[in-house]
């Protein structure tokens, strides 16, 4: 199946429904071309709280939102829930397991993905979040391994199935591992009675200097000092050398026993097939010119996560923040429209708003330029900040409701197993899909 234009209009087809696909998609709003995004999920989710889905804080569905639904008044806008197989822009086509799909202007913005580092054995044994399925995932092992703990008559088998240990000293390994600390120190023994606090342990493990490296040294030290108040242990300047599921250790010769190791130590671009090698560059991103312009092309575009906008004055690209997606996606609408109208583009220049990251609460660190602040304040505007960046209103409502009751009763948020973790069956799926990757190639 062909699925070809049908309005004499300019067809701009957006892969990914992310926070610059939206956005792209929005600013087109009733000017005279076509908008086809094309999404593996038929919702948008928001992940810089994932996090609080896999502790149970927020429910699935407060987070994500129907990608119809938040273009239901847009006339000029269709979606098509579809997997991306490749792209063929010799063709101005791209092939989905619905039929090929064609373009005029092609816009790329599939983001990022957990990044390995080309480690089987971290890959098929640790915990990724990076989707609403992983991180339901990673709540079930954690309840479930809670669970295994209070029946466990061996001493050394309930330490393991208690000892939690992040990698990556982001910001989703910061508030992951903050959120964590909190659970046990205020919900452990209330919602299990037979387990103490102390038999839980938190580990958060940075392979560089500092934690939150893109912030500045200020929240970074006070990152840590916040951490420390709950009782987190944290490794910097350390490697994982090795995790067996059982087992891991770390390049300092710490070992710890654990069956529970979530992996935030990176991403990369999710690249399509059909992008030659030579435009691919570090962390797996897209190169593209000031314009948002895939190298070597005229109507291909990227945005988000997998794009590098390389330039003299941005040597490395951008960061992969929302924010920074987000413009891009904004721009690029107005380019688009002046390509359509025969008009030359204008260069993306990015405005760093500032940076946020909560540890727990109350506790939060802000970067905003030279103006730095830690604690309460930083908390608030953190919540503000996410708050009304969610899609819909029924999101913000539903999530602000969650976050009173959690301020003001600690044992708030749903610990449910609606269906249990099978790590067999999550590496038997990885190990397809890899198979898949490389036999279609």
């Amino acid at each position: 199946m062909h699925l070809a234009s049908v309005t004499n209009h300019p067809r701009i087809v957006i892969i990914g429904g992310g926070f610059g696909g939206i956005a792209l998609a929005k600013k087109l709003k009733d000017k005279p071309v076509e908008v086809l995004m094309v999404d593996k999920n038929n919702y948008h989710t928001f992940q810089p709280l994932l996090y609080q889905i896999a502790m149970g804080d927020i429910e699935a569905d407060s987070i994500a939102f129907p990608l119809r639904k938040i273009f239901v008044e847009q006339k000029n806008f269709s979606f098509r829930m579809a997997t991306v197989e490749r792209v063929n822009p010799e063709k101005n086509t791209i092939s989905t397991d619905i039929g090929e799909i064609a373009y005029d202007y092609l816009v790329i913005a599939t983001g990022s993905t957990t990044n390995y580092f080309g480690n089987q054995e971290l890959e098929h044994n640790t915990m990724p979040m990076k989707s609403i399925p992983e991180a339901l995932n990673l709540r079930s092992l954690m309840l479930q391994n809670i669970e295994k703990a209070i029946i466990a008559e061996d001493k050394d088998e309930r330490q393991q199935l208690l000892n939690f240990v992040i990698v990556g000293g982001g910001p989703t390994g910061v508030e992951l591992s903050g959120a964590l600390a909190e659970m046990r120190n205020y919900v452990l023994t209330y919602d299990y009675p037979e387990l103490r606090k102390e038999d839980m342990k938190v580990y958060l493990v940075e392979g560089k200097e500092r934690l939150l490296a893109s912030m500045s040294e200020q929240a970074s030290r006070k990152a840590k000092d916040f951490l420390t108040e709950l009782d987190v242990e944290v490794y910097n300047s350390v490697h994982v050398k090795s995790y067996d599921g059982n087992e891991l250790i770390i390049d300092n010769g710490v070992h710890i026993n654990t069956r529970n190791v979530l992996w935030a130590a990176g991403v990369k671009g999710e690249v399509l097939k059909g992008i030659p090698q030579e435009v691919i560059v570090r962390g797996n991103r897209i190169q593209t010119d000031e314009f948002n312009r895939v190298k070597n092309y005229l109507n291909v575009f990227a945005i988000g996560d997998v794009a590098a906008v390389i330039t003299p004055e941005t040597p490395e690209g951008h960061p992969g923040v929302a924010p920074a997606a987000i413009q891009q996606g904004k721009h690029l609408a107005k380019n688009l429209l002046r390509l359509a109208n025969g008009h030359e583009p204008e260069p993306f220049k990015y405005f760093d708003k500032g940076s946020l990251a909560t540890i727990g609460k109350n506790l939060a660190v802000a970067d905003f330029g030279r103006l730095r602040f830690q604690g309460f304040f930083a908390w608030l505007l953190w919540g503000f900040v996410h708050l009304m960046s969610l899609v819909s209103a029924r999101n913000r409502f539903v999530v602000l409701i969650n976050w009173v009751g959690s301020y003001f009763s600690n044992s708030s948020g749903s610990r449910l197993i609606i269906r249990k973790f099978n790590p067999q069956l999550v590496k038997a799926n990885t190990e397809k899909t890899e198979a898949e990757k490389t036999s279609s190639i």
